[in-house]
């Protein structure tokens, strides 16, 4: 039966039946009939930021979380659908399923130099899988769920859905909506399975990279079972260093630029490498042989086909889903175990591992004043939850903290990806925390990526969403201040900045704050504060001396 509803209901009608039940917006007036509709049913949660970036942000970080949609009110035509764009384009380069839907200015007036129109279709067509205007009312149900296929189909990414004002008061008579159908992956041929089970066996160094596809397929478990069955290393790709629980033995952490010198060892020289849900891209690689052994052998799993061998050639390209394709190569291996001549390196691996481990306790034990990053970084470590979800900026303090934390559930750790976007991390804590209300939620920033989003933790507050934010706070625009230290004769300009007091400015806002300064007092504000169940600000100052430069290689000349 047909009900008669208008563009609002619609889109909150189209919500429902996708099984999405939180949104994250700035209230504006270009869809006021949608937040109505909102207010007047309980099946789908708002959450208010403060900017609209943040907004993007949150629900980005809802849909890496949950595996599901995010997505993002842009309620008001012009500047609020323009602030979106930061959180759109992070979205996009990490490959997160968010929609945004697009207040726009109304039909009869559109191209008439009309008050806050500007062409936002083209502004968000090179940043998104599509950005398209809804012609009419009646169309609203079916590009929403268009919108949902796209944002999940094959390699993720962000759906922009412009929608002109009269069409939210437009009413037209709705038909029941069905929601997209769902889609299995298909996994590797048993033609591919036997290749690689050939190249295992003539190997004598292999390892598995793995990448964000196996998270996005929720193949976690199933890559450890791989790994066991096989008996060797696993290395994550930059920014993926929960795809597999930090203490199993089997795993060497994060690889590349961003990791540590045994998972980089590792991929450095390996002589077969299963690249599998992983692009083997810039922020993992630097497209260097200096991270990725040139003698290797490559098998490259990956949902898109452009990504296979595309920054290194390949013995073996195979466009297929990373979790069905990894559960079987298992089921094969288990059937026809191949011939294992790699202990020799597992062995190695494993004395590495214990080293580094070593070091690692031993620098959360570093009673150094002022307090170094490194010891902060592993008091946190030692006192958060096995269950806690990290979100982390770029940044120097941020680059430390890459791999230096630990993370035991998958999704555990939210990061900006390749957009190396600064004050990422506490708008992306707050859209965990939505998505996972009964797991800890901790935000590690510096001082500098704190101060771009500081306002939302009024939103924090004002939703009861026990975000902690660990700030560490080096007075400096860390990364740059590096470079202008080592490549320009210590000549700075615009590095050095002085934030408030983030405890007080927490107590203002209504949430707690905790000041650290010395060793030891950071994993004990942790734990207070996760005690507490509130949302938190913890104010670390560090050594503004303890600074590294990353890219090298952009000022070589």
């Amino acid at each position: 039966m047909k009900q008669l509803i208008n563009g609002g209901e619609a889109i909150l009608h189209s919500l429902k039946a996708n099984g999405i039940n939180t949104v994250f917006g700035l209230l504006g007036g270009s869809m006021l009939e949608l937040y109505d509709a909102i207010y007047q049913d309980d099946a789908v949660n708002y959450i208010g930021a403060r900017d609209e970036r943040a907004a993007a942000h949150m629900a980005d970080a809802y849909a890496r979380v949950t595996g599901t949609t995010g997505v993002v009110l842009g309620a008001q035509s012009g500047p609020g659908v323009a602030n979106l764009t930061t959180g759109v384009v992070e979205a996009h380069l990490a490959y997160s399923p968010l929609i945004a839907i697009a207040g726009m200015t109304t039909r009869e007036h559109q191209g008439r130099d009309t008050f806050q129109e500007f062409d936002q279709v083209s502004l968000f067509k090179s940043i998104s899988k599509q950005s398209i205007v809804v012609p009419q009312v009646e169309r609203l149900p079916e590009m929403f769920n268009d919108a949902v296929r796209l944002a999940n189909s094959g390699r993720k990414g962000p759906v922009v859905l412009h929608v002109p004002r009269d069409l939210f008061a437009d009413r037209f008579a709705m038909d029941a909506i069905a929601p997209p159908s769902p889609v299995e992956g298909a996994a590797a041929t048993q033609q591919q399975i036997l290749q690689i089970l050939q190249l295992l066996a003539q190997s004598r160094a292999p390892l598995i990279f793995a990448g964000g596809g196996l998270k996005w397929s929720k193949g976690s478990k199933a890559l450890q079972t791989l790994a066991q069955a096989l008996q060797i290393p696993v290395v994550a790709s930059t920014g993926h260093a929960d795809v597999m629980p930090h203490d199993h033995p089997l795993f060497a952490g994060q690889a590349g630029p961003r990791g540590n010198s045994v998972a980089s060892g590792l991929t450095a020289n390996a002589d077969l490498i299963l690249a599998i849900g992983n692009r083997l891209a810039f922020n993992s690689t630097f497209h260097s042989n200096e991270y990725i052994s040139a003698n290797a052998r490559i098998v490259q799993i990956d949902v898109e086909a452009r990504a296979i061998g595309r920054y290194f050639p390949v013995e073996l390209g195979i466009q297929a889903d990373a979790r069905a394709s990894t559960e079987a190569i298992t089921d094969a291996i288990i059937l026809s175990p191949p011939t294992m001549n790699w202990q020799e390196w597992l062995e190695q691996f494993q004395l590495d591992k214990a080293e580094l481990t070593r070091q690692r306790r031993q620098e959360a034990l570093d009673e150094s004043m002022p307090l170094l990053p490194k010891r902060v970084l592993g008091e946190i470590r030692e006192a958060m939850p096995q269950d806690a979800i990290v979100t982390i900026d770029t940044g120097n303090a941020c680059l430390q903290a890459a791999d230096r934390l630990a993370h035991y559930q998958a999704p555990g750790l939210i990061t900006p990806l390749d957009f190396g976007l600064v004050g990422f991390a506490y708008a992306a804590a707050i859209g965990a925390q939505a998505a996972a209300r009964n797991r800890p939620v901790i935000a590690v920033m510096g001082d500098g990526g704190f101060g771009f989003t500081m306002a939302e933790l009024s939103t924090a507050v004002t939703y009861d969403l026990p975000v902690i934010v660990v700030v560490i706070d080096n007075g400096a625009w860390g990364a740059e201040k590096a470079y202008q230290k080592e490549f320009f004769g210590g000549r700075l300009l615009g590095a050095d900045i002085i934030s408030p007091d983030y405890a007080d400015f927490a107590e203002l806002c209504g949430a707690r704050g905790y000041r650290v300064s010395r060793a030891g007092e950071t994993a004990a504000a942790l734990k207070s504060a996760l005690a507490a169940g509130k949302p938190a600000v913890i104010h670390v100052k560090v050594d503004t001396e303890a600074l590294s430069a990353l890219r090298k290689d952009l000022f070589k000349k």
